[in-house]
């Protein structure tokens, strides 16, 4: 009878939990009907919505994941970094990579690693990123520092590729162009496991606590693998989760093998580049199917983030699975976060007398005869019955987006390596047993999904593989598109930006400093990185180009609005 009560008592708590949950399709029947948009994606009231947005961006800033299995011990790192060069970790540090390491101190390790620095007080609208304490925290976006019950760790959260500076502004969910998360992690994969731990206690000056925490992450960096991007700011998360997958037994759990951490499988994405650049989230709430070949056809991006991350760390599936289980409401208020996100507008930066409007204008019936069918349908301020009242602000303002009910997923001829990788493991992720319980369905697509877009101004350089630097190369025909180019900062707009052609200064305008980041050198001649196609609809029947050169400013001018 005591069990009855307790059932009955607790059922409003799990329905309204429940209803949650399924309030959101995330199955690969799910449709947006035209005209309409995710961005509520679990339909809350405005207060409980505002409630939600706040905390599952702190989410976002501060990794929630307290079973993830690489975390540095922070005192020790912050002692090992700012430690004479006759540390002998830092001796064996350099031995290994032949280089001295590029920071001295933890803000040195933060810039290095393309971290952004929380805004300023008083920031508002798109620019407002609440502080996790409710003060500017000294470390930055992306940076976690995790209490465990031996020791304080850091670790890195879904802000790290997901913020960025824009022109000096950071912006929660625009792609981070400068992130060397991949690169952080094929970094601790060729050095922390050839420290031994007792020269790390003794070189540090940590305590118990913290050498066990580093003889755990030292552990779990054997069930890991991780190649370098081609080029800076690109993601390497794909063949991180294969390879890592590779190291693991071959169950639904993937559990630890030995043998396998020191013989993994063969798996192809060793050597074959599919390289690809995180998504914006202000887009997530048009689509239906998630990363940019649409392979994910099912299932939240947020747990599928969760899922790849931590297999990417070494994290036990069955430890991830539970603290999934516990854990849904931090899960569903990051998933509202990400869903409620908003673009940054031309005129957050820019004044509006910066777009010609009747250029705008004649772009946009352009676009409407090349681009609309993939790219969908955006309705402007301008064409309003009203517009005489509006100010230039509000006419260059979008009224509405008319998308697709299912994302598609289409051909144009852009580079295939990417959309050609997933199939290297996929099969491998969709029979774990945690993919079936998060009811995600990874399938190999033949192409990439033609993106809505929103804050498209925001988010040069173009293409999946960053491969276009700017608008007026991807109006251009492939055979005359820049074959290099420079990914440097977004600080100042009149150097760092190319404003009539929206993206990266290119050839003789690329400043000077930038040539000093090898790095950040990027050759479209190199596999993976090809800036091939989506050209069929620039062109008439007879191959000649369908746009002039000012007509193609037009159509970049109301790309500018949107």
């Amino acid at each position: 009878m005591k069990l009855l009560v307790i059932f009955f008592l607790s059922l409003p708590l799990y329905a309204k939990y429940a209803n949650l949950n399924n309030v959101a399709d995330w199955s690969n029947q799910a449709t947006i009907p035209l005209g309409t948009s995710r961005e509520n994606i679990y339909q809350l009231n405005p207060e409980k919505l505002k409630q939600y947005q706040k905390d599952g961006y702190i989410h976002a800033l501060i990794y929630p994941v307290s079973v993830t299995g690489l975390l540095m011990p922070f005192d020790p790192l912050k002692n090992f970094l700012e430690a004479d060069t006759k540390n002998p970790i830092k001796k064996i540090i350099r031995r290994i990579t032949n280089k001295k390491m590029g920071f001295k101190t933890v803000k040195g390790f933060y810039q290095w690693l393309g971290l952004n620095e929380y805004p300023q007080e008083g920031a508002r609208g798109v620019f407002k990123i609440p502080y996790p304490n409710g003060t500017r925290p000294e470390f930055f976006m992306g940076a976690t520092l995790m209490q465990t019950k031996h020791a304080k760790g850091l670790t890195f959260s879904c802000a790290a590729c997901h913020t960025a500076t824009l022109f000096g502004k950071p912006i929660m969910g625009l792609t981070n162009r400068r992130v060397r998360a991949n690169s952080l992690f094929k970094m601790a994969k060729k050095t922390v496991r050839l420290i031994p731990s007792g020269i790390f206690q003794v070189a540090t000056g940590a305590s118990k606590d913290e050498r066990k925490m580093f003889k755990r992450t030292k552990k779990n960096l054997r069930s890991v693998d991780a190649i370098y991007p081609q080029v800076l700011g690109l993601d390497t998360s794909l063949p991180q989760v294969a390879l890592s997958l590779a190291r693991r037994n071959p169950d639904e759990y993937a559990t630890k093998s030995k043998f396998y951490e020191k013989f993994p499988r063969k798996n192809e994405l060793t050597h074959f580049v599919s390289d690809s650049k995180p998504a914006v989230w202000w887009n997530l709430k048009y689509k239906t199917r998630w990363l940019s070949d649409g392979s994910i056809v099912a299932g939240n991006p947020i747990l599928t983030n969760f899922l790849w991350n931590e297999l990417g760390r070494g994290t036990d599936l069955k430890a991830l699975e539970k603290w999934m289980q516990d854990n849904q409401k931090t899960i569903d208020q990051l998933t509202v976060a990400a869903f409620s996100t908003k673009a940054p507008r031309w005129t957050d930066f820019f004044a509006a007398d910066s777009i010609d409007i009747a250029s705008a204008k004649r772009g946009e019936a352009n676009y409407l005869v090349s681009c609309k069918k993939c790219h969908g349908v955006y309705e402007k301020g301008w064409s309003s019955e009203n517009v005489n009242e509006l100010t230039p602000t509000e006419q260059l303002a979008t009224t509405k987006i008319i998308y697709h009910e299912k994302t598609p997923v289409k051909d144009v001829g852009t580079d295939p390596q990417r959309w050609m990788g997933t199939k290297y493991f996929s099969e491998n992720l969709n029979k774990l047993a945690i993919s079936k319980w998060m009811k995600t369905v990874v399938r190999p697509q033949m192409g990439y999904v033609p993106p809505p877009l929103v804050g498209i101004f925001a988010r040069y350089p173009y293409f999946h593989n960053n491969s276009i630097p700017n608008l007026c190369a991807l109006l251009t025909i492939p055979k005359n598109r820049p074959t290099t180019f420079i990914q440097g900062p977004s600080i100042d707009p009149e150097t760092d930006f190319q404003a009539e052609c929206v993206g990266y200064p290119v050839g003789a305008d690329i400043p000077k400093e930038w040539k000093k980041d090898k790095s950040a050198f990027f050759d479209t001649t190199k596999p993976g990185l090809g800036n091939m196609g989506h050209s069929r609809m620039l062109l008439n029947k007879d191959g000649t180009e369908k746009y002039s050169q000012n007509e193609k400013l037009d159509i970049i001018n109301f790309l500018k609005t949107l």
